[in-house]
């Protein structure tokens, strides 16, 4: 056979599961295999756990689990006749759990490859619950042999090998890789050095979707042995790539004259990730929309624009709260907002709460002068009213705050940490002005005032965050080395900040972890976000 000659056509799939939805997701697999057999593929490619979705967590822990597993692998073999398929699924054998690629033809398991390299760092802990494999996985295919690896093997040199020394001529990797800024460019260098490594064409399929804090962008593409990409995904969408296979393993696109979609970087794929984070958050847990509350600043401005991308502005409800101490121009840029992207919105002054709470609290804080005890109770009000709304409304209610401020516990219990999941919690401040500005680029739905005017919290008299807090560049680039980088208060001082203003920020970092054990999940956009990535002790004398 001529080596350039097609031998196989290629579909991976980019699907979006529900994690714990085993039956679900086997109907996807299902149609995905229905619909490329009617296209003329002949083999199918979905990623990492595709049968139960990623991270399944403590569900691999229950009994019924594995048995809804066999129960779906039924169906889908049943559903193979005529194609083969390469999917991900938990499967339990002699040994203990295994995070598998199976390979499935005509109604029988062919070969099923046991991930080697479970990784246990970051937002994974694979090895709570998988055994590790130690064997190659290789398949014949119209006259090819095909490797097959999982994830975190891809990472690691010795697997490709080992499938290389097997006999493979094309590797196959699915994966469950979650976004996080870079991310594909870092996988794409990678996988291409080990095609060169190896002299062996690979296939990279990736999950798309929301799930809990994190958000798998997709992106799967293809290289061939010199590490050249040939083709490549949309970022953030459910989509098949289509490939033709030669008889040697190398891979090309189905249409040659179809167009490349380009990939997404910096705040565009920041944006996206966000958008599809609330999406899907929103739309897999059940909730009518969504509500939040709108003060007329940066925070709330860009938290509703990415809501009403995500859901649409029918399904978003938008509150204004003034106090006392509100500003007329930040009443007037919140309905401004509003207006510019068609939200329903409300006005409910928190004065009559407030004081009726100072009544009370009287006799018990009497002789105690005013302090940020008066502060946090005016945003309790304001948690109290937007819960009533997301309770009567079945929509979830959305916080505001963002990651420098939950990194220094610039938030209040209970008041502005009150909601069901945060969008911009991993997103630093002055990224937060960059994602606004990203959003404005071709129609301004966020007043270029609110960009522009100081940021605060409008708690008390001619407040702004500044009063508390060093400016933004310098407390992020301090956040950025303390929590994302691990650094010490004295490499980050001798990197040329001031020793107080360090062991300030730090000792602020400390002391709020109670707050952000409590606080709604986000989405998870950098390589180090609280939650998953950094796990904390809350009383500790480090």
């Amino acid at each position: 056979m001529n080596a350039s000659q097609p031998t196989s056509r290629v579909r991976v799939v980019q699907c979006n599961p529900l994690v714990g939805d085993i039956a679900g997701n086997a109907e996807q697999v299902i149609a995905a295999l229905a619909r490329a057999r009617a296209e003329g593929i002949d083999l199918v490619v979905l990623p990492e756990l595709a049968l139960t979705g990623y991270p399944p967590e403590d569900l691999l822990l229950r009994p019924e689990c594995a048995e809804r597993v066999e129960a779906a692998l039924a169906r889908i073999r049943a559903a193979s006749t005529g194609i083969t398929l390469v999917f991900g699924y938990p499967r339990t054998a002699v040994g203990g759990l295994f995070n598998v690629a199976g390979v499935i033809r005509d109604g029988e398991t062919v070969v099923e490859y046991a991930k080697q390299a479970l990784p246990n760092y970051g937002v994974f802990d694979e090895k709570r619950y998988f055994q590790p494999g130690t064997l190659a996985g290789v398949f014949e295919h119209r006259g090819l042999r095909i490797g097959l690896s999982v994830c975190e093997d891809i990472w690691q040199e010795a697997p490709t090998r080992q499938a290389v020394e097997a006999g493979a001529e094309l590797l196959v990797n699915i994966n469950a890789s979650p976004f996080h800024a870079g991310k594909r460019v870092e996988r794409e260098a990678l996988v291409a050095r080990r095609a060169r490594e190896h002299g062996v064409a690979i296939l990279y399929a990736n999950l798309v979707g929301g799930q809990d804090e994190l958000v798998f962008d997709g992106a799967s593409f293809a290289v061939d042995a010199t590490g050249r990409l040939v083709a490549r995904a949309p970022c953030f969408d459910e989509a098949a790539l289509d490939l033709v296979l030669d008889a040697g393993g190398a891979p090309g696109p189905a249409r040659a004259e179809q167009p490349q979609p380009q990939p997404l970087e910096g705040e565009a794929a920041i944006y996206r990730a966000l958008v599809l984070g609330v999406r899907d958050y929103v739309r897999k847990n059940g909730f009518k929309g969504a509500v939040l509350g709108l003060s007329g600043g940066i925070d709330s401005a860009l938290t509703l624009a990415i809501a009403v991308d995500a859901l649409g502005a029918d399904r978003v409800e938008a509150v204004l709260m003034p106090s006392r101490y509100t500003a007329e121009i930040s009443n007037e840029d919140a309905f401004e907002e509003a207006r510019r992207l068609g939200v329903r919105t409300h006005q409910i002054p928190i004065g009559p709460a407030f004081d009726t709470f100072l009544g009370m609290l009287e006799p018990v804080f009497a002789g105690a002068p005013a302090d940020v005890t008066e502060e946090n109770i005016q945003a309790r009000c304001r948690g109290v009213l937007l819960m009533a709304i997301s309770n009567k409304r079945g929509a979830i209610l959305l916080t505001t705050g963002n990651k420098s401020e939950m990194a220094v516990g610039y938030a209040t219990l209970y008041g502005d940490m009150a909601g069901g999941f945060a969008p911009i919690k991993d997103v630093p401040k002055q990224l937060v002005y960059r994602l606004a500005r990203y959003r404005n680029r071709e129609v301004e739905v966020i007043p270029e005032r609110v960009i522009t005017r100081a940021p605060s919290a409008e708690l008390r008299p001619d407040q702004t965050d500044q009063d508390s807090l060093p400016p933004y560049d310098r407390l992020d680039e301090i956040l950025r080395r303390y929590i994302e980088c691990d650094e010490g208060v004295a490499a980050i001082v001798a990197a040329g900040y001031a020793r107080e203003e360090v062991e300030r920020v730090a000792r602020l970092v400390d002391r709020s972890e109670y707050k952000r054990r409590q606080a709604p999940p986000g989405v998870r956009i950098s390589a180090r976000a609280f939650g998953r990535d950094r796990r904390y002790p809350i009383t500790s004398g480090f």
